[in-house]
């Protein structure tokens, strides 16, 4: 009895190795995440070199921007994967941006939000679409200035994502970020080294207006 039993598992495993030996055999693709100068994500399977900017190692299972500690259905993980989404908006009052927003949201596609809070953030969003429009949205490579619901509609088709939304439950969507990386460190060291060189008093320079930086159009 001793004797069947062993048989039986011996062809219980001759009978799953094939399919075992073809997950073992199948080769990983690595997956990375590149911040530019500019603070555009892009996703990639090739291996990035570091003039492109910031690149993060990413795992099988992290493979789009904003996925937090939810997992994501397959088709809409994959699509996030190859063409990222990002919104460029301005800070403030902004009803375009806010259209946008619900737009996104109401497909339930993930989303990165870059805002334009400074001049320094302007000149970037200009380098990186050829103008100061806001919304811009970027779908991988693909910028598109202004809302535009049926062209944005169009693309997304085209990239894979979902028409009707299929984010869980229980995502949640990450707040907005500066469009360029803000140099805080360094400006905290500049007034304390003025203040231990002896001179006349400075002058305060006038806070900038948060509303429509360097002319931002809408």
């Amino acid at each position: 009895m001793k004797s069947d039993r062993m048989s039986n598992q011996l062809r219980a495993w001759l009978r799953w190795a094939p399919l075992i030996a073809a997950f073992v055999a199948l080769p990983s693709q690595a997956q990375f995440k590149i911040v530019g100068a500019d603070g555009k994500v892009t996703y990639t399977d090739r291996q990035p070199s570091a003039s492109e900017g910031k690149i993060t190692s990413l795992g099988a299972h992290d493979l789009t921007p904003v996925t937090g500690d939810v997992a994501l259905p397959l088709e809409l993980r994959q699509a996030a994967a190859r063409y990222p989404v990002t919104l460029y908006t301005l800070v403030g009052a902004c009803e375009p941006c806010e259209a946008a927003r619900q737009l996104l949201r109401k497909r339930g596609i993930p989303y990165t939000e870059k805002q334009v809070q400074s001049a320094e953030d302007s000149e970037a969003l200009e380098r990186l679409s050829g103008g100061r429009d806001a919304p811009t949205l970027s779908i991988g490579t693909q910028i598109m200035r202004g809302l535009a619901p049926e062209v944005w509609g169009s693309y997304l088709d085209a990239a894979g994502y979902p028409r009707e939304s299929k984010l869980p439950a229980t995502y949640q969507y990450p707040p907005a970020a500066p469009l360029t990386e803000r140099r805080v460190a360094n400006a905290a060291r500049a007034p304390a080294a003025r203040a231990s060189e002896p001179g006349p008093a400075e002058t305060p320079a006038a806070a900038p207006s948060p509303a429509n930086p360097a002319g931002i159009k809408f």
